[in-house]
């Protein structure tokens, strides 16, 4: 299982790290394929501008969930990284779905395994993450973590749905997937 101290580290380590680990909500997930980092330092970060009440997950202390709703509409779930009062996360993007297909399927309304998780409101959606799993701890239920089995190749890319930064190749995918959210574009 992995541990807080996993996610005392640089958010770029733990975001090549966390590709091919399998991530569970209450025993449903899968494999996660796609994922963001943001930096305390970055513009394009819901921490940049400061702590608010929206964001005091992502200060809180590294290996917890920051949970925040997008566009009003889709709940999409982060793993906080580096130290507490540090605002460093990385966006989970996308999974490949392994655990609970049929939950998934139910709870998002479709079949097609490639949709279930292919986006960071889908994945919440497909998993049941909401605002009420902000600030968990994430070695403990209802979540579980576990380490990848080898060293999978990775891209990197620019991040999706922002304005600032945009050009940094902040986004990281497994190779030749085909439930990322969106193809990846090079930086």
């Amino acid at each position: 299982m992995i541990g807080p101290d996993f996610f005392a580290r640089s958010v770029h380590e733990v975001a090549e790290e966390l590709i091919g680990a399998t991530f569970l909500f209450d025993g449903v997930g899968g494999k996660i394929v796609e994922l963001e980092a943001y930096h305390h330092e970055d513009p394009a970060a819901h921490g940049y501008g400061g702590r608010t009440a929206r964001n005091a997950s992502m200060f809180g202390p590294p290996g917890h969930a920051y949970v925040y709703r997008s566009y009003g509409i889709h709940w999409c779930v982060n793993f906080v990284c580096e130290a507490e009062g540090v605002a460093d996360a990385v966006l989970i993007r996308a999974l490949e779905p392994t655990d609970g297909l049929e939950a998934m399927r139910r709870r998002r309304g479709l079949e097609d395994e490639r949709l279930l998780c292919a986006g960071p409101g889908r994945l919440c959606q497909a998993l049941g993450i909401t605002r009420e799993h902000d600030g968990l701890p994430l070695d403990e239920p209802p979540f579980r973590l576990e380490p990848r089995a080898g060293r999978p190749e990775l891209a990197r890319g620019t991040r999706i749905g922002i304005t600032r930064a945009a050009d940094l190749p902040w986004r990281y995918a497994l190779v030749g997937s085909r439930y990322l959210s969106r193809p990846l574009r090079p930086a």
